[in-house]
């Protein structure tokens, strides 16, 4: 017999790097919950929730459930979910394979955008109304409302697109961090990247174009790749090739019309990064932030003795926690982020949205090869 389930839907910090993670409460009662600011009459409130009891094929695994909300302390907000996509990082977590884990049963998605419906007594930071997205891993976004921690969340300005807000915290501070801390880009400088038709790629096309900074941009073939190619064009990328193409004598020709990349974006792994690594200039960079292809990252030796390029690695999860005490770093990136896309130079991927009842379609979707199409429920 599982658990009661009235923790589900709150976060409360309880320190380690699993805290995060909804913790299951398995009391029965609330004797050490904090008193709730709310009335009576909402304290029993509810809400809608997509919770998986055990890891395994997300749609055979993943359930809409109603649950408690718990009683709302001074320093939580009581929040409404507006959207929350669904990311390959959320499909990991269900199937059991990703790199950390919640104690289950636990409500999925790791993203979204809320709207704030009530403050506690001692909430500083933020108002009624206001918009915001989670600031770690592990909120469990995938549901109508949560009463969250004051600290769990950060705000974002109400007045960009509801996908763009939705999808912000993931790929483009991924795509944000990367183009930024690890090789210093001027304009006219060029970035390589495989996956260029994902989340992160995307952003990493209009970042770098808003910075002046050419893109070759790598996909796979496929028998739409002409309109795809055209769709990322439109957004600024500078080049857009094949994979085959990376092997190529056309690659010198290319390397004609821009010089060779200071830094590689790897989100595939295998012989698609061996090959970005094979046309960094000397001492550029390759990071990897992903593995699609589920295959090592092989490293030619001549690639370290006679170019010394570095191989790296990128989790904004880890950016993210090892930032946890500088407001200062997220809160910039984010308002720098925020603007590019009131300028209109930062749009949200590709984007199907789907109802929450339709969660199991968009699981089925999510986790089909070459879907090009982000699924963001809409709550």
């Amino acid at each position: 017999m599982w658990p009661p389930l009235h923790g589900l839907c709150s976060l409360s910090r309880t320190g380690g790097a699993m805290a995060a993670l909804l913790k299951l409460s398995r009391r029965g009662d609330n004797a050490n919950v904090r008193p709730s600011t709310r009335s009576a009459g909402l304290s029993a409130h509810t809400c809608e929730a997509l919770l998986f009891r055990k890891h395994g094929d997300p749609p055979r695994v993943v359930r809409l459930e109603d649950i408690d909300l718990p009683p709302m302390g001074a320093k939580d907000v009581l929040v409404k979910i507006l959207a929350a996509p669904i990311n390959p990082s959320d499909i990991n977590m269900i199937q059991g394979t990703y790199s950390i884990l919640p104690d289950l049963p636990a409500v999925g998605g790791n993203e979204g955008v809320a709207q704030v419906l009530e403050v506690g007594s001692r909430v500083t930071s933020l108002k009624t109304g206001d918009w915001v997205i989670p600031r770690d891993t592990g909120l469990g976004t995938w549901r109508t409302e949560a009463v969250l921690a004051e600290d769990d969340v950060i705000s974002l300005p109400n007045d960009i697109p509801l996908l763009s807000a939705a999808t912000l915290g993931v790929n483009p501070c991924t795509a944000f961090r990367m183009l930024s801390d690890f090789e210093h880009l001027k304009p006219g400088d060029t970035v390589i990247q495989n996956a260029a038709n994902s989340g992160v790629g995307q952003a990493v096309i209009q970042i770098a174009a808003a910075r002046g900074v050419n893109t070759i941009n790598v996909i796979r073939d496929r028998s739409e790749f002409t309109q795809l190619s055209d769709r990322l064009k439109a957004i600024g990328a500078t080049h857009v090739i094949k994979e085959e193409a990376l092997r190529r004598p056309e690659m010198k020709e290319l390397f004609k019309t821009c010089p060779k990349p200071k830094l590689a974006l790897n989100g595939v792994g295998g012989k698609s990064a061996t090959e970005l690594l094979r046309h960094l200039q000397i001492g550029g960079s390759m990071v990897t932030y992903g593995g699609m292809a589920k295959q090592p990252v092989t490293v030619p030796v001549s690639a370290l003795i006679f170019k010394d390029v570095k191989v790296r690695g990128f989790w904004v999860t880890q950016w993210k926690r090892d930032h946890s005490n500088d407001e200062r770093a997220f809160r910039a990136m984010l308002d720098e982020l925020c603007s590019l896309i009131q300028q209109g130079k930062l749009t949200a991927p590709a984007c199907s949205e789907v109802g929450l009842k339709d969660y199991n379609k968009a699981l089925e979707v999510a986790m089909t090869p070459f879907t090009s199409a982000k699924q963001v429920l809409i709550m």
